[in-house]
């Protein structure tokens, strides 16, 4: 993304990113309903997605759909800018404030009233500037390089940015207070590995503009392509897949791109990419925690990764138990311990798993080396009468 872009609103319709919004994907779907909740308001958005994911053609979709949309929309990417100039570009400089300031400038902020700002990367401000934002946000109002006069602005701000901001504050590089400020109304943008109903709608799209562009005939996509492009991890996101099909269409002969017009990048997913770098901002975080002496602090980070799990499971214990490697009547055990479930009682006729199989059958306990009966008589267990308290566990 460059470092600013002010299009001519008449001149929008013919960029090929804004006009993007072709997403079939129901997930994508989904994004665009949420999307049209928002932007007729005056919220403060939060754009959340990996690099190339098309976090700035959001921001704009949200411009053109707001009341603002005849005013200006400036993009400005924050970690584009030098320490110490980007004060003076988001919030103006006056003249002689500092050496180089022949003359009073208006900032991004001060340019973009009545219209939209977009604040790409904005996980990359240092922590002075983030402070001089959260002023700029609860003022609405910013204060030139040089200059003691409050200036008040009315924009709407969309931030972005592919930092996880809630690992960046645990490890304080991101204050809290700026995150609740700008996580306002979050927008997740999906990575398009995770999107497939999109691959083949946002090729056909980018086919027809670059062969338009290009005066080329009319040219089409192989079916073995296309299950190529489906296959394929997009470590680069939509702006890969427009590069490639842009490049594609150079080499494709007979008006058709073929599996070898493809130059498919061997790049692994952010995700493969970046685990090394998960597990050292885990280790960071933890240390972190470990050393405010916390009470509990062990049962709270358990508390926290089986909560995490269940959730990523989406409920369902058995899923919640593979993801962690434990066994389902440990996880439902730490599961009412930590809060997420009630304790209730169970008798045999009830305990199932979700396919019908009684939880404990097979599972090796004291007195049942191979696992218990499906239907243990009580009596084995040493305890007498049938036991609800013994089944509760």
């Amino acid at each position: 993304m460059p470092l600013l872009s002010h299009p001519n609103p008449n001149e929008l319709a013919l960029s090929i990113r804004a006009s993007a919004l072709v997403f079939e994907d129901p997930q994508s779907r989904e994004l665009l309903a949420r999307i049209d909740l928002v932007a007729p308001t005056d919220m403060t958005v939060l754009v959340i997605g990996e690099t190339g994911t098309g976090k700035e053609l959001v921001a704009r979709h949200i411009h053109e759909l707001s009341v603002r949309k005849h005013r200006p929309f400036f993009a400005v990417n924050c970690g584009a800018l030098s320490e110490n100039l980007i004060e003076s570009e988001l919030f103006g400089h006056e003249k002689g404030a500092f050496t180089g300031a022949s003359s009073t400038k208006q900032g991004w902020f001060e340019a973009a009233s009545g219209g939209t700002l977009f604040l790409d990367e904005i996980g990359d401000l240092s922590m002075p500037m983030q402070v001089k934002l959260l002023r700029v946000l609860q003022q609405k109002e910013v204060v030139r390089v040089g200059s003691h006069r409050p200036i008040p602005i009315d924009v709407r701000l969309i931030a972005a940015t592919n930092v996880k901001l809630e690992e960046a504050i645990l490890a304080g590089r991101f204050r809290e207070d700026l995150y609740y400020r700008l996580n306002v109304a979050p927008l997740r943008l999906l990575p398009l590995r995770q999107r497939p109903g999109d691959i083949l709608p946002l090729a056909e799209h980018f086919l027809a503009f670059y062969s338009k562009r290009l005066g080329n005939p009319e040219t089409r996509i192989s079916p073995a392509a296309a299950e190529a492009l489906l296959r394929h991890s997009w470590p680069g996101n939509i702006r890969e897949l427009e590069n490639v099909i842009h490049h594609a269409l150079l080499v494709a002969r007979n008006q058709t791109i073929a599996p070898s017009d493809l130059n498919l990048s061997p790049l692994p997913t952010p995700g493969a990419a970046s685990r090394g770098d998960d597990f050292e901002a885990l280790t960071e975080i933890l240390e972190r925690l470990l050393e405010s002496n916390l009470p509990d602090i062990h049962a709270r980070i358990e508390a926290a990764v089986v909560k995490a799990a269940h959730r990523l499971a989406g409920g369902n214990q058995l899923q919640t138990a593979r993801l962690l490697g434990l066994s389902r009547h440990v996880i439902r055990a730490k599961l009412i311990r930590y809060g997420v479930l009630k304790s209730a009682a169970k008798t045999p006729e009830n305990w199932t798993d979700a396919s019908g199989v009684r939880a404990f059958e097979g599972i090796p306990l004291p007195g049942f080396p191979h696992g218990m009966p499906a239907r243990p008589d009580a009596r084995q267990c040493g305890l007498g009468d049938a036991s609800e308290e013994w089944w509760g566990y």
